[in-house]
């Protein structure tokens, strides 16, 4: 029985490390934004040290938030250890806008932190409290590092940090006890026993699948084809466009409010989903966009990486991630925004009948099994084939409060990635549509302009499903 205690991470989560560089920083950051007044102070500010107790209320819920990276000699890959330092002041941070704050300030306080790596060397997270938001608000900047959670895993923790009733007082704190953290000569013995045993286990699952019944082995055939596509996508480089290019180390933020009711009634009216017309929507942004700046949006095979949770009923409220993506052609060549549905819908279709989203997940399980400088290679590969993100997640459709601070607002930031200038997150909350917009300082500086084609690409899709 070891005398440690270690979690080892999957590749998918490690993947989001082999994938950071100097200028691509893979943490997710969400900026919630809050009516004021139960956490007010006398002065205009907040009461701080009650949004701080009200996190460490709740920190026995959520281990990941005090345990920091390890890694395995030689082999190079991390595990979760408990941080025997964990200092709870460093990761909740207290910052103010100039009385009265704008919106504007706040995207570019955003923009400044997503810039920033965050410290390897301790638990990845921060929270930045910034009072003085105009209209009596105030904000918290959220930042987590990608190889702790997903999308659907950060809507999952909104209810362990807020409430769905306006109650006041902060939970009491658990006490912290550390558990013991292995050597690296016992990370690395432990590792060489993984690696020795790993040969074995490849032969008894190669025995299992010639010995599944035929509904098994027709399963295990469409993962290969799902892969054998993934991987076809892969070696056809995305086209160049404007939006595209080595990014830099800093970024622009802008965001959005659109109804969810507006965006439900064309999916209705044009029997398509939700995410259908929000990618129609980014279709319309994206070809005005292009003509803006002169290019021809008939010359362009303009494709968008649109993430899809395979999380199980029974992995819900775990940390970690558990997603794949589509690889989605937008028709930008198509300037009728119905018809811009339609040929999505038809592409949607077909990805779900062919289930492409199982070639990440086959991928990400075969990684289990290779060297991560292989799982290296991948990730940096992974940006070739694509020129934007668009994410959708699901949120609640009920306000949360924060100490009795109703939250009004989330706006999500996907990370860019190495060629990608511009990524588009959306959450649904309390009957609004909350958009995010990240671009890349140098490639996108007219930003905003996107951000307004985007609503203008709905309330024209609105009109024309009549």
């Amino acid at each position: 029985m070891p005398r440690y205690s270690y979690e080892r991470l999957s590749a998918q989560d490690a993947s989001f490390l082999a994938a950071e560089t100097p200028t691509v920083h893979m943490h997710i950051t969400g900026t919630q934004i809050f009516d004021a007044a139960p956490l007010a102070t006398a002065d205009g500010g907040i009461d701080f040290a009650a949004i701080k107790r009200n996190v460490e209320g709740v920190l026995h819920l959520i281990p990941r938030y005090r345990q920091r990276l390890k890694w395995i000699p030689l082999e190079n890959h991390p595990v979760w250890v408990d941080d025997h330092h964990f200092n709870l002041d460093y990761h909740i941070r207290h910052t103010a806008l100039p009385r009265p704050g704008s919106d504007e300030q706040l995207k570019r306080l955003c923009s400044r932190i997503m810039d920033q790596p965050l410290d390897r060397q301790r638990p990845l997270w921060e929270f930045w409290v910034a009072e003085g938001l105009a209209g009596n608000r105030f904000a918290i900047i959220s930042k987590m590092h990608h190889c702790m959670l997903d999308g659907q895993a950060g809507a999952d923790l909104a209810h362990i940090l807020l409430s769905p009733t306006q109650q006041s007082e902060a939970n009491e704190p658990v006490p912290y006890i550390p558990r013991p953290s292995p050597t690296s000569s016992e990370l690395f013995r432990d590792s060489l026993s993984h690696r020795l045993a790993l040969p074995l286990q490849a032969l008894a699952r190669l025995r299992e699948v010639t010995r599944l019944p035929a509904d098994a082995r027709e399963e295990f055939w469409v993962r290969v084809r799902a892969l054998a596509d993934l991987v076809g996508w892969a070696v056809q480089p995305a086209s160049d466009t404007p939006l595209n290019g080595r990014i830099g180390p800093h970024r622009r933020f802008e965001y959005l409010i659109t109804p969810l009711a507006d965006v439900k009634r064309v999916a209705k009216k044009l029997e398509a989903s939700v995410n259908d017309v929000v990618l129609a929507v980014v279709t319309g942004a994206v070809r005005d966009f292009l003509v803006r700046r002169r290019v021809r949006p008939d010359k362009i095979d303009f494709r968008v990486s649109a993430p899809v949770s395979v999380r199980r009923s029974e992995q819900r409220g775990e940390m970690g991630n558990h997603v794949s993506s589509w690889i989605v052609r937008l028709p930008i060549d198509e300037a009728d925004p119905v018809a811009q549905v339609a040929r999505i819908r038809t592409v949607t279709d077909d990805l779900k009948r062919s289930r492409q989203a199982l070639g990440v997940e086959t991928m990400m399980a075969v990684a289990e099994w290779t060297p991560s400088v292989l799982l290296s290679l991948g990730a940096r590969a992974a940006s070739g084939p694509i020129n934007m993100i668009v994410t959708n997640v699901p949120g609640p459709q009920q306000p949360l409060y924060l100490l009795g601070c109703r939250l009004l607002e989330v706006f999500p930031q996907v990370p860019l990635l190495q060629t990608t200038g511009i990524g588009a997150a959306l959450f649904s909350y309390d009957g609004k549509l909350c958009w995010g917009v990240n671009g890349d300082y140098e490639l996108v500086p007219d930003l905003p302009h996107f951000v307004r084609a985007l609503e203008t690409g709905l309330g024209r899709l609105v009109a024309a499903a009549g």
